[in-house]
């Protein structure tokens, strides 16, 4: 019997903190919510792509469905660590999500080398037709960040989740080559994500506008895709042409 939750369904909301309202907000939430028993983790992904990027590009142009690709770890993992292969998909608000357990050996066969999945299931079926229609995935970027996950106390579907160090790189994608790239947010910054199965407690909505925490659009893979055209942009006018 697998031990981990395979399905979500839930509301997310985002919302960009610089430090010191960060610890306010902290603050205020502490006689409602406590951290989960892992504290802070470092959560490394995975996500794939089309050549030309036709998932990201999809995404950002904010459609009523879109749907990803990635593959997660919890720490840098080594060849028969646990690593989960996600498939998130978000229709008209609402955010679907299907993952699966595997060994990252075999996950990689999967993922990079088109091999079958080792274990059939409903969900590896969804991801099967995935990339069937994209055709040609293949590993696009690497995002990684710290990760502090709280849940509710009294309603424990209730989770909010603040991410720091956010980082990402295009090359080198593999898991297994640690936790480096270059910065997303600025110093200081988290990118706080609510997530709730129907609508946001009142009082949750109240501690908000008292602090004027207002919702932001930010995705980790679309603010990477655009900094890789930046710097790709960038390296090219630095460019000497020789005649």
């Amino acid at each position: 019997m697998n031990q981990y939750q395979e399905t979500f369904k839930r509301y997310e909301k985002k919302y960009l903190l610089e430090g010191e309202k960060y610890e306010l907000l902290r603050q205020k939430l502490q006689n409602y919510l406590k951290e989960d028993e892992y504290g802070e983790t470092t959560i490394c992904n995975i996500y794939f792509d089309t050549p030309d990027y036709r998932l990201i590009r999809n995404s950002m142009e904010k459609p009523i469905y879109k749907e990803k690709l990635r593959l997660r770890s919890y720490g840098t993992p080594q060849e028969y660590d646990p690593v989960f292969i996600e498939l998130k998909k978000k229709y008209k608000g609402i955010v679907y999500k299907r993952r699966v357990k595997s060994e990252l050996c075999t996950a990689e066969h999967y993922l990079y080398d088109a091999e079958p999945a080792v274990e059939q299931s409903q969900i590896t079926r969804e991801i099967d037709w995935f990339l069937n229609f994209y055709e040609e995935v293949r590993p696009a970027m690497y995002i990684s960040y710290n990760r502090i996950a709280l849940y509710g106390i009294e309603d424990k579907n209730l989770r909010i989740t603040f991410d720091s160090n956010i980082i990402w790189r295009e090359e080198e994608l593999w898991l297994e080559r640690g936790v480096w790239g270059a910065p997303l947010l600025k110093e200081g910054w988290r990118l706080m994500e609510i997530k709730v199965p129907g609508a946001m407690p009142l009082w949750l909505s109240h501690v908000l506008n008292e602090l004027e925490i207002f919702p932001a659009s930010f995705s980790k893979y679309g603010k990477g895709y655009q900094e890789a055209l930046l710097s790709k942009k960038e390296k090219r006018k630095g460019e000497i042409v020789y005649v």
